[in-house]
């Protein structure tokens, strides 16, 4: 998963749903292992409430807050691992399923969240 956003600009900032509802705030931003792109942060989504974990892609920043394409009430019931620890691989593939995101494998040439599953055709090609 690649996206644009600085994870340094995100903390402390505010996320809203696809609707505009305001979630919570920014408390982390979660990296890929093998990358290092930013690819998850955690909303505290309440005072005495919990972190949700959110993907960063397809997510947008608009104006100085984070805009996730998915309604409030899926982001409130993902998954919870609490802050501050490393995301294991099983608890990132639970994170795929609940926001029903595509895995590429580690040999597939297709970036996750493209939907585009016919493997090995190059680009530009009419075979």
């Amino acid at each position: 998963m690649q996206t644009d956003i600085d994870p340094r600009s995100l903390i402390g900032r505010k996320a809203f749903d696809r609707n505009g509802a305001k979630i919570g705030t920014i408390d982390e931003v979660y990296l890929d292992d093998a990358t290092g792109e930013p690819e998850w942060a955690a909303v505290r989504t309440g005072l005495f409430s919990r972190d949700a974990f959110v993907p960063l892609e397809p997510s947008k920043m608009v104006g100085e807050g984070l805009h996730i394409p998915y309604d409030r009430k899926l982001i409130k019931d993902a998954p919870d691992f609490g802050v501050g620890r490393h995301l294991s691989p099983e608890q990132e593939l639970q994170l795929y399923h609940h926001y029903r995101l595509d895995i590429a494998s580690p040999t597939d040439p297709v970036s996750p969240g493209s939907g585009d599953k016919n493997f090995g055709k190059i680009a530009g090609s009419d075979d």
